[in-house]
């Protein structure tokens, strides 16, 4: 069960990751015109997060909870350690586009300006992570 929900994470991981979408929102456009779309970017952002704690949990738990094959094996089975390689990559990648939409999200609720400039590098980031997810 717990490997299934780990695995059923990593789905909904990618899918989200893909669906926040940033590259429909365009800096040329006013907020109004970007709201709609903007709340879509913060809805899945929002599965994303989740979805990454799920995973980092279930993880640790099948890895070193006395589920499975355990720690042992893990530590010393090199596809694991890529894995987490992977992992602190995408966390690190992550930093700015989730800081960025904090912001966004803070702007948006108090009716001020919120800078689009920035939405393309976040989207190829997301890709990025979603490379990542894949692996």
């Amino acid at each position: 069960m717990l490997a299934a929900l780990h695995l059923l994470a990593f789905g909904f991981a990618l899918g989200s990751v893909l669906a926040r979408a940033l590259r429909r929102l365009d800096a040329a456009q006013s907020v109004q015109a970007n709201e709609l779309r903007l709340r879509d970017v913060f809805r899945f952002d929002s599965i994303w997060g989740i979805t990454a704690i799920v995973l980092i949990v279930t993880g640790v738990t099948r890895a070193f909870g006395g589920f499975e094959k355990g720690g042992a094996y893990y530590l010393h089975e090199p596809l694991f350690h890529l894995k987490m390689t992977a992992l602190v990559v995408i966390l690190l990648i992550e930093v700015s586009p989730m800081l960025g939409l904090i912001r966004w999200r803070v702007a948006l609720a108090q009716g001020g300006a919120i800078d689009f400039t920035r939405a393309r590098r976040f989207a190829w980031m997301s890709d990025l992570e979603a490379g990542l997810v894949m692996w």
